[in-house]
């Protein structure tokens, strides 16, 4: 890894994570992390952590009690491991794996949280970027939308809770998915630019082996009406605001 192109971005607290231009995070990983609503007690796994953003904020607030950071890219681990020994991230177990073959290396049915920011993109939706590090992180090219949830389930035990991220378009497909490997979607909220724009991302939980009763939460608009962050933004973005809004 290019080690001029590595910088630091903080996360509040005194706190940095490392990243580079393949892997670096943005507001829809900052909206997950939140919407999972993490518990002191969970054990959690983050899918496709990349940088390890939504693990590293759920660490860093003490909101769970350990995570794996899972990710196929050598380059997303290695960011991660830096940030875990500079900033004494000691809960955070980076994984070097394809999710595919997880099995041995992350404990299966015993997890009380799973996350994933996935690929937005289907295999053919779209151009690829020519970058194959920038294409895995946007389209289904190392894994497709079924085999993150199929996973997703194996990893949670009975009751535990499966958080994710996606395009409004394929709601219903995920749902489906969810539904297919026995994690009944529980949550559902809407994400705006603001009042009167068309979502552009949704934000889902399911419980393993739940009941079916599904909540559909108020949207969550990122602005308010004179172009600014909206207060419900500014509260998420919590004690790294400065840096960012």
């Amino acid at each position: 890894m290019d080690q001029s192109v590595i910088k630091k971005e903080p996360i509040g607290e005194g706190k940095y994570i490392y990243v580079s231009p393949h892997h670096t995070f943005g507001t829809d990983a900052v909206l997950l992390s939140h919407f999972a609503r993490p518990r002191k007690n969970d054990k959690a796994v983050d899918l496709g952590t990349g940088c390890g953003i939504i693990a590293f904020l759920m660490l860093r607030d003490g909101k769970c009690q350990s995570s794996y950071g899972v990710d196929i890219s050598d380059e997303a681990i290695e960011l991660a491991k830096k940030t875990k020994e500079e900033y004494n991230f000691n809960g955070f177990t980076p994984v070097l794996s394809d999710l595919k073959d997880l099995k041995g290396k992350v404990p299966f049915g015993s997890n009380t949280l799973v996350t994933c920011n996935p690929p937005y993109k289907a295999p053919q939706a779209g151009l690829k970027n020519p970058d194959s590090v920038k294409s895995v992180a946007r389209h289904e090219v190392e894994c497709t939308l079924e085999d993150i949830i199929a996973v997703g389930a194996k990893l949670l035990q009975t009751g535990g809770r499966f958080c994710m991220c996606q395009r409004p378009e394929r709601l219903a497909e995920m749902m489906s998915l969810m539904r297919k490997y026995k994690v009944e979607p529980k949550r559902l909220r809407l994400v705006c630019k603001c009042v009167g724009a068309s979502p552009w991302l949704v934000l889902v939980e399911g419980r393993r082996c739940g009941n079916t009763a599904l909540s559909i939460e108020p949207t969550l608009y990122v602005e308010d009406g004179n172009g600014n962050f909206s207060d419900e933004m500014i509260q998420i973005y919590g004690s790294y605001k400065e840096a960012y809004l």
